[in-house]
């Protein structure tokens, strides 16, 4: 039986520290639903029971960032694939906070590696929904990917730029993301 909540109890916060990936979904008002599967070590912060930041780093879209600017509401996933089986979504508004924005310096703080960041997510924790999870599938971590980490030290701040220029500035279905625009 699914138990919902207002905010992130202790044992929330601790799950999420525990996980090796989430998900976050989002929609546009018309078009396609985008869900990703996200991964990378410390890119997910729990701020307060009702508030977290979630560091996105530059890559093939943008569909996040585009969705947000015409429906706030983003929905977060972590599933227990090792140890006792839950499923906790997250459902949120979220916005995105870009290089170019006067909070960046305050968001982009939090997390240790900021090489190849196009934006940080400040997530409003609406509602907090626990279930069984027991018809998720158990999986050995082995590692996480490096492939995205050394794929940006090999790449100046000017280079990351150009290439977010020329691949996120829209979604795939055409959308703006506003990224180098006001």
């Amino acid at each position: 039986m699914a138990k919902l909540s207002d905010k992130l109890d202790k044992k929330d916060i601790d799950f999420i520290k525990g996980q090796k990936m989430f998900f976050v979904a989002t929609a546009p008002k018309k078009g396609k639903i985008n869900i990703s599967p996200k991964g990378l070590d410390k890119t997910f912060k729990v701020i307060d029971d009702n508030t977290v930041l979630w560091l996105n780093y530059f890559g093939s879209g943008n569909e996040t960032a585009a969705h947000l600017l015409e429906d706030e509401r983003m929905t977060l996933m972590f599933c227990a694939f090792e140890g006792e089986p839950n499923i906790l979504r997250l459902y949120c508004k979220a916005k995105a906070i870009q290089e170019k924005d006067k909070k960046w310096e305050k968001y982009i703080s939090y997390f240790p590696d900021t090489n190849g960041a196009r934006q940080v997510f400040k997530v409003k924790i609406l509602k907090v929904n626990n279930s069984c999870g027991k018809g998720v599938p158990l999986y050995d971590f082995i590692d996480q990917r490096e492939d995205l980490k050394k794929y940006y030290k090999k790449k100046s701040k000017e280079e990351q730029i150009e290439y977010m220029k020329k691949n996120n500035q829209k979604s795939f279905d055409g959308k703006p993301t506003k990224l180098f625009e006001d």
